[in-house]
């Protein structure tokens, strides 16, 4: 736990990185738990305690995705128009956890064949990331998805209760 001042260096870096997501107190100090990247805070008022929640993922292969991927294209006139382009695969590995440099490789079969993918988590080219279901695998790489892998995997239950 990091009890900030108002006054501090932290605090003001705070305020510019969050600006509506920080709650503004007059005279209690912020609480935060600061995880790397993304950050948990604890408001104290009265006995009362206010969560905002994170809004990344704690991805795990097995995991069915949506990646909606920023893409730049120059038209006929030569103006450069941005559109965004969904790629929903199973992810395989994920590598560097929560880092600034994690990335994760989803796999998907089009057409009869497979294509994979490596996306940085965390790049401005990602939009966003959906979870659309999960399923239970023992692995930490799932590569054996890659060959003639004939049989089901098994989704979990309990998606709805997260």
């Amino acid at each position: 736990m990091i009890v900030v001042n108002k006054k501090s260096k932290l605090w003001a870096f705070l305020r510019k990185k969050l600006k509506n997501n920080l709650i503004l107190l007059t005279k209690n100090a912020l609480t935060a738990k600061i995880a790397p990247l993304y950050l948990y805070f604890f408001v104290k008022r009265r006995n009362m305690t206010e969560t905002i929640q994170p809004t990344i993922l704690d991805y795990k292969p097995g995991m069915v995705v949506k990646v909606h991927q920023k893409i730049k294209e120059l038209t006929s006139k030569g103006e450069e128009k941005e559109r965004i382009q969904i790629y929903e695969g199973t992810i395989i590995s994920v590598r560097h956890g929560n880092e600034a440099g994690a990335t994760i490789t989803v796999r998907k079969v089009s057409d009869g064949i497979g294509v994979e993918k490596i996306f940085p988590i965390y790049s401005p080219v990602v939009a966003k990331i959906e979870l659309v279901k999960e399923y239970v695998v023992r692995r930490a790489k799932l590569n054996y998805l890659r060959g003639d892998f004939k049989r089901k995997l098994e989704e979990k239950k309990n998606l709805a209760k997260k």
